[in-house]
Formats: structure tokens, sequence, C-alpha cells
């Protein structure tokens, strides 16, 4: 993983294994937020014919499902440069606006650091 300056060492956290679960899955997206306690969800893109979720929705739902009850960051790994408003909706609606949400590349660098909101 490419070193990204000044991040602090829970979000590298969060960036590393979102490019594994990316990696290891074969997913387009791989996604990672940790919860008020410090817990960690990470999840992949979900592509069924029922179910379609990107990586960070699905690790949002995963925190909620396990009674987390607020966000303190989240992460994905993406091609994208952006993430999608779908996204930053879902960790605002647990995390607040103020929630930042870091966008790396394939390669573990972080591209860009948006709040929720």
């Amino acid at each position: 993983m490419t070193e990204t300056p000044d991040l602090d060492p829970e979000d590298r956290k969060i960036v590393t294994l979102a490019r594994s679960a990316r990696a290891r899955n074969g997913v387009p997206e791989g996604a990672a937020v940790r919860d008020e306690t410090g817990r960690t969800y990470v999840a992949g893109t979900v592509a069924l014919d029922s179910l379609r979720l990107s990586a960070l929705r699905t690790a949002v739902a995963m925190a909620v499902a396990s009674g987390a009850k607020s966000l303190e960051a989240a992460a994905v790994v993406t091609e994208a440069e952006v993430a999608s408003e779908e996204d930053r909706a879902a960790v605002r609606d647990l995390g607040g606006p103020g929630t930042p949400v870091l966008v790396a590349g394939p390669d573990g660098t972080v591209r860009a650091t948006v709040s929720a909101g």
C-alpha cells in the first residue's frame, strides 16, 4: 500500500481493511467503517440479481445490524474519484454530517477526505 502522509493510524487501518476486502473478494469496491466504540465493519460490493449495494452502504448496514449507534469514520477503496451521494447519505444517517469519508484508489492511496454531509 502506498503510504498517505498524515493519515491517522486508525484511519489507515480502515483503508487497509477496505482494500483487503476489495482484493480478497474480487469486487469493484471495498469499504470499512469504524463505530463509536472503535469496532470496524468491512464489506465489498454486493451484486446479486435481487440486491445491489455499494461496499460502503453494505458496511454501514453491517454496523447498524450489529448495534452501532454512530460512526467515527468511513473508507472506500474504489476506481471512482469520489464517494457517491448515496454512500455519503448512508454514512450521514448513522454518523452525522461531519463524519469523514476517506476515498482511496486501488493502491490504498487516499485521494480525498470528504464529510458525509
